[in-house]
C-alpha cells in the first residue's frame, strides 16, 4: 500500500537536510515535493544538476532554496490563496496546480487531502505553511514508510497534532481561502516562536485517490 508521509518544518535549513538524507537513502526524487514560504518573493535561479552543488543568487532562502533546486529540478514560485507566496516543485505541487486532473478545490489544503491526509491536519499544514513553514510530502511503499518518518523527526518535523491545538488556542478557527499572506516580518515571528520548540510526530496516512 502507498503512503504519503508529510513533514512540517520551522527551520527551512533542516527541510534542505531531509529532502539530501531522502534523496540519499534511496527515495526517488519524483516522489519528494517541497512547499516553502515565500514572503518575501524572493527570486530564486540556481545552477547545478543531482546534488548540492548549485548556487543561488542572494543568500540566506535563496541560498537554501538554491541548493534544493540542485535537488529537485523544476522549483517554481507562485502564490496559493489562503496562504500566500511559495516556492514548491513534485507531484504535490502538479495536484494542486492541476496537471492532469483537472484543478483541485483548495490549493495545497484540498491536494494533501486528495493523497490521504486527513482534513483536519490538512488545514494545521497549510496554516502552518501560510506562517512561514516548509511542508515536505513524500509518497512512498510500506517498507520505507518508516525510514522515511525517522529521517523527518530527527530534523525536527513538527507535531502537527500539539501545533494544532497552539494555533486554535491563539484564534485560528479554519483553513481560509481569503486569508492575507503573512508579511515578511509576521513570518520571521512565527518562525522564531516555534523553531527551537518542534517536536516531531509524522503523519502516515494511506493513499487516497489516483496516482499522478
Amino acid at each position: 500500500m502507498t503512503k504519503t508521509i508529510v513533514g512540517l518544518f520551522d527551520d527551512i535549513e533542516e527541510s534542505r537536510e531531509v529532502v539530501r538524507e531522502l534523496i540519499d537513502a534511496g527515495i526517488d526524487r519524483d516522489e519528494i515535493s517541497f512547499v516553502a514560504n515565500n514572503a518575501n518573493n524572493e527570486p530564486v535561479s540556481y545552477e547545478g544538476g543531482d546534488d548540492t552543488s548549485g548556487t543561488a543568487t542572494g543568500a540566506g532562502f535563496g541560498a537554501i532554496i538554491g541548493g534544493i533546486g540542485g535537488l529537485l529540478v523544476g522549483l517554481g514560485s507562485f502564490a496559493i490563496p489562503g496562504v500566500g507566496p511559495v516556492v514548491g516543485v513534485g507531484w504535490l505541487v502538479a495536484t494542486f496546480m492541476g496537471a492532469g486532473i483537472g484543478a483541485i478545490a483548495g490549493g495545497l489544503l484540498g491536494a494533501l487531502v486528495y493523497a490521504g491526509v486527513p482534513e483536519e491536519d490538512a488545514q494545521y499544514y497549510s496554516e502552518g505553511v501560510r506562517r512561514g513553514g516548509t511542508l515536505i510530502a513524500v509518497r512512498t511503499n510500506e517498507s520505507n514508510a518508516g525510514r522515511i518518518a525517522d529521517i523527518m523527526g530527527s530534523h525536527g518535523a513538527v507535531d502537527i497534532n500539539k501545533r494544532g491545538t497552539d494555533y486554535r488556542a491563539n484564534g485560528y478557527t479554519g483553513y481560509d481561502p481569503n486569508a492575507q499572506p503573512m508579511t515578511a516580518a509576521e513570518v520571521i515571528e512565527e518562525r522564531h516562536k516555534y523553531r527551537s520548540n518542534a517536536e516531531s510526530e509524522i503523519v502516515m496516512p494511506p493513499f487516497s485517490g489516483h496516482r499522478l
